[in-house]
């Protein structure tokens, strides 16, 4: 369906000085400054970072960068599904401030996969052009989206609780990260209608031990504060995590859904250095 995918693209960092245009250090991401996303498969639900550099983008004197971006996602029939087959596909025209300058821009496009797109393959392209010299470059991100099903989707790193401050998932002593999820297609408690979902944290050193005795729970149910609408077919969560001392640590996180009896476990790497 055209409503089950949403995408965007965005470039940030420091654009490079005019040479040839192209698309390199291609890959899939955890969120937008992530590590290296291991398999390009998507739960319903779920997001794909894409990111890559763009070298050569024409800076002008004073700094400013201007370029189109667009992209388009194609099913494994080579039809288009967005823009729908039955539209244009229009570049989005760019302007960018760039005082640093540099040889390369590291850049990131990101594809959504709704809760009803259906299960396949799929091939994201991602096309940048220089407005100044006119150069073109693209890539193609070929991805696969399973069949809809109970786990925890959207998975990135954020500076605030609130999820809009996108954060690396490696820094220094004395900070606050936080890692923002979703949980996707639950089933609801038949009387409540809310759904019944026990999550538990747990982080491992690198040897492997778990740094809690315990790990930390939550359980979101028709005793929650925050109650999930009936329309909605996954709701947001997102766990503090303190970086109090140095290492390298894997955050687990375990879903249970209590109504269908399913569980779900994501696991990400955390590097924590020192402070200076």
């Amino acid at each position: 369906m055209l409503t089950a995918l949403a995408m965007a693209a965005v470039l940030g960092g420091a654009p490079a000085q005019p040479a040839d245009l192209k698309l390199t250090n291609v890959r899939t991401t955890v969120g937008e400054l992530g590590p290296t996303r291991e398999v390009s498969k998507l739960l319903p639900g779920d997001i794909l970072f894409i990111a890559y550099d763009v070298e050569g983008l024409t800076i002008d004197p004073l700094g400013l960068a201007q370029y189109s971006m667009m992209m388009e996602v194609s099913n494994a029939a080579g039809t288009r599904v967005l823009p729908p087959a039955t539209e244009k596909a229009e570049p989005r025209e760019l302007s960018e401030f760039v005082p640093l300058r540099g040889n390369k821009v590291p850049a990131r496009a990101y594809v959504t996969a709704g809760l009803d797109m259906p299960a396949g393959n799929y091939t994201c392209k991602v096309t940048v052009t220089d407005l100044k010299t006119k150069a073109t470059a693209s890539l193609n991100m070929k991805f696969e989206v399973a069949k809809k099903d109970f786990g925890i989707v959207a998975v990135y790193t954020s500076h605030d609780s609130r999820g809009e401050l996108s954060a690396p998932t490696t820094g220094q002593v004395g900070q606050t990260i936080y890692i923002q999820f979703s949980i996707a297609s639950f089933e609801r408690d038949p009387k409540t209608k809310q759904p019944d979902v026990e999550l538990e944290f747990q982080i491992f050193d690198a040897a492997g031990a778990a740094t809690l005795p315990t790990p930390r729970k939550h359980i979101q149910d028709a005793k929650s504060a925050q109650q999930v609408k009936e329309t909605d077919g996954a709701f947001a969560l997102q766990f503090p995590l303190f970086m109090n001392r140095p290492g390298k640590f894997t955050v687990e996180m375990k879903a249970t859904d209590r109504v269908s009896k399913k569980t779900f476990t994501y696991k990400l790497p955390v590097t924590v250095n020192p402070a200076n």
